[in-house]
């Protein structure tokens, strides 16, 4: 029996319980897994036993009572799908950045039992979902139990239920993260299928969701005698756990929520994660009270107070309850997650502040990083051990790490490059050929009425775009498109050829994403493109590892100010790939003229269509101009020096800023010492005060 293709590198638990015994018999001992799983068992116990590390030296308080990180999803890796996009790897990478520093943390989550959806397109482009997942049993997770060895749970009430919740926990390196579940015994049929799925049905659902992380999280880490010093809601979801906080407080110290309330919002931290207004979760009167009535009850508020904890105009009848107004109201610890995302949040909340002027309005940022072990590929990390020192890692948030980078002979470098860009190509090969071979009905992928997809698409000695991220209108993936027949004449030029992979999900309820995808789909079927532009279904982590790592150049076209930070193009960075980008999020901050390319000057215009029409005109000429004769102008030995010349000054200037372990570290300085007692609340980081 041999196992299926999609296990081989996801779900080792799954892989190693469909793969016969005397095959893995026969594996252990042709690979000497024996030796390297040894090998790999001493890392590890040393990588946790270790006591010389930066939480160490810099954890204080945070090591009696850790950080409790709450986060609707979390992308950790792509065997465990309860993530959706870039909020949830950001977490993901939070979390395991932690881990590596050693800063005490417990993460708190929801376990959807059938994950995020699977995505197929149908013959026509279509998006289909389907929400089939492993079992917890199929996963590395262990529920979490009593000492008498009976699964632990805890109870919250609302109107019209008592939800009893259990959990999951896995560890993260030195990391805790804990998954809440409804499915347990003594829930009704619709309190068990509660968190069966992420992002799915209607809004009675999201907020009771809503309520079980953040009020049940808050009662599991107390029943787990986790009394946490700081609690950080990553994105407004979650925002319900500062009020379970005040509510254990006010319990524990016999006292009001007006006597109580500053000390818990002295203990939060909020981080804002988009400027896009339905991002940011909004729920009825009726809603709120049928879900929270008997919290709000224990807290001593009226139904009135409660309401206007999360409206921008308290007196207004008719403003719905916004959960990230209550983060914002609910914490002293306010950030975005780029300098630019801070302008704009501070003006999309001016309001709260009415009587300070917006450029004191006190929303910081700490501007997203990535987790370098999990999107650096292993040959990269082996050059870097040779270029920058062994101990790198530990020292990858000094801009001077990095400075040895230029000493890397350009041969190794670009050889190293096309390695990737190869090994990228086969994977996407093979990907492609299979999703063809589900349309078709077939084995092989093959179709005599498409042979453009058919035959073998995209060649690894041309230059490769990527862009690959959640479909959305502000994204704007079909860009590159505007002016299709100016785009063919640049993917078809014999001497300097281009070819694009496209990935991402919609949103099952965004019809208009769905309908960009569709459109996208269609110009992969047009004989213009056929092999040279291609889309890659059912993007996950997985996928992601192997574009970011291959990629020559990585597409970003969001409708600037809309994309708060991304994170994509960081992670392409330290595989050596260059940043196409507007002038948005983190590459408003990163881009300085030779790290990469920017489509046009950080314009923006009133008007949508003219703004598109202008950022299309500029992605043209950058690459006609710009990023098409730097990467074919080569030397008399094959080198594009300039190019690789700009690789250097990439990783040089790009990495060092833009890692979890320097997001990590200000976000311990900035945010969780201060609200632990540890340092005065108007500690600033690199000019960016978070108070």
């Amino acid at each position: 029996m041999k196992p299926e293709p999609d296990l081989v590198n996801h779900n080792p638990v799954e892989f190693l319980d469909r793969c016969p015994e005397e095959v893995i018999e026969e594996k252990a001992s042709e690979l000497a897994l024996e030796t390297r799983i040894n090998h790999a068992f001493h890392g590890l116990r040393d990588y946790l036993e270790a006591e010389d590390t930066w939480g160490v030296w810099h954890g204080g308080p945070l090591h009696a009572q850790p950080v409790a990180y709450f986060s609707a999803e979390f992308g950790l890796h792509e065997s465990l799908p309860i993530y959706s996009g870039g909020l949830g790897v950001l977490a993901g990478d939070h979390v395991k950045a932690a881990s590596d520093l050693a800063v005490p943390m417990v993460a708190v989550g929801l376990f959807y039992a059938t994950g995020y959806f699977r995505q197929t397109l149908d013959e026509h482009g279509r998006q289909q979902e389907d929400y089939s997942a492993p079992g917890p049993e199929k996963l590395v997770l262990e529920r979490v139990r009593r000492d008498d060895g009976t699964p632990r749970h805890v109870q919250v009430r609302t109107k019209t239920s008592r939800l009893r919740i259990g959990a999951w926990t896995a560890r993260v390196g030195r990391c805790r993260l804990l998954l809440l579940d409804t499915n347990v015994e003594g829930n009704s049929d619709e309190d068990r299928a509660l968190t069966a799925r992420l992002y799915g049905g209607d809004q009675r659902t999201r907020i009771r969701q809503e309520l079980v992380l953040g009020v049940g999280g808050m009662r599991m880490l107390e029943a787990l005698g986790i009394y946490p010093s700081v609690v950080h809601l990553n994105e407004g979801h979650c925002a319900f756990a500062v009020l379970e906080l005040a509510r254990g407080i006010m319990e524990r110290e016999d006292r009001s929520f007006e006597d109580v309330v500053e000390k818990a919002a002295a203990m939060t931290a909020f981080t804002t994660h988009t400027p896009v207004e339905a991002g940011h979760d909004r729920f009825t009167r009726s809603l709120v009270e049928e879900t929270l009535g008997p919290l709000r009850e224990d807290l001593g508020l009226s139904r009135r107070e409660l309401m206007e904890l999360g409206r921008v105009r308290p007196s207004s009848r008719e403003e719905p309850f916004c959960m990230t107004v209550l983060g914002m109201k609910m914490s002293r610890s306010r950030n975005a997650v780029s300098a630019l995302h801070a302008r704009i949040s501070r003006s999309m909340w001016r309001e709260l502040w009415p009587k300070m002027p917006e450029d004191q309005i006190p929303i910081g940022y700490i501007t997203n990083g990535v987790h370098v072990g999990t999107w650096l590929a292993v040959p990269m990390g082996r050059m870097y051990d040779r270029a920058l020192g062994e101990d790198w890692r530990e020292r990858m948030d000094d801009p001077a790490t990095w400075m040895a980078i230029d000493d890397v002979d350009e041969v190794e470098f670009w050889e190293q490059h096309q390695i990737l860009r190869s090994a990228m190509i086969d994977s996407v090969r093979r990907r492609l050929s299979a999703q063809q071979a589900a349309r078709n009905g077939t084995k092989d992928g093959k179709n005599e009425q498409d042979e453009g997809e058919a035959a073998a698409p995209l060649d690894p000695s041309v230059l490769t775009i990527g862009f690959a991220r959640r479909f959305a209108p502000y994204k704007r993936p079909t860009l590159l498109f505007r002016d299709a027949d100016r785009l063919a004449k640049l993917i078809s030029d014999a001497d300097r050829p281009v070819q694009v992979i496209f990935a991402g999900k919609a949103h099952p309820a965004d019809d208009e994403g769905k309908r960009l995808i569709q459109q996208l789909f269609e110009f992969t079927r047009d004989s213009r493109f056929a092999g040279r532009v291609v889309f890659v279904e059912d993007y996950d982590i997985n996928i992601a590892r192997h574009l970011v790592q291959g990629v020559d150049v990585w597409l970003n076209t969001p409708r600037r100010p809309m994309e708060a930070s991304g994170t994509s193009g960081q992670k392409v960075v330290l595989n050596g790939g260059l940043n196409l980008s507007i002038l948005d999020g983190w590459w408003a901050e990163g881009y300085n003229g030779r790290n990469g390319f920017a489509i046009g000057r950080g314009g923006e215009h009133v008007d949508p269509g003219r703004q598109d029409e202008r950022d299309a005109l500029d992605l043209y000429e950058t690459l006609e101009r710009e990023v098409i004769p730097m990467f074919y102008d080569r030397d008399e030995r094959g080198l594009p020096r300039r190019w690789i010349a700009r690789q250097k000054h990439a990783i040089r200037t790009l990495a060092w800023r833009f890692s979890a372990r320097r997001m990590l570290i200000d976000y311990t300085f900035g945010c969780y010492l201060p609200a632990a007692g540890g340092l005065t609340s108007s500690f600033a980081i690199a000019g960016r005060t978070l108070e």
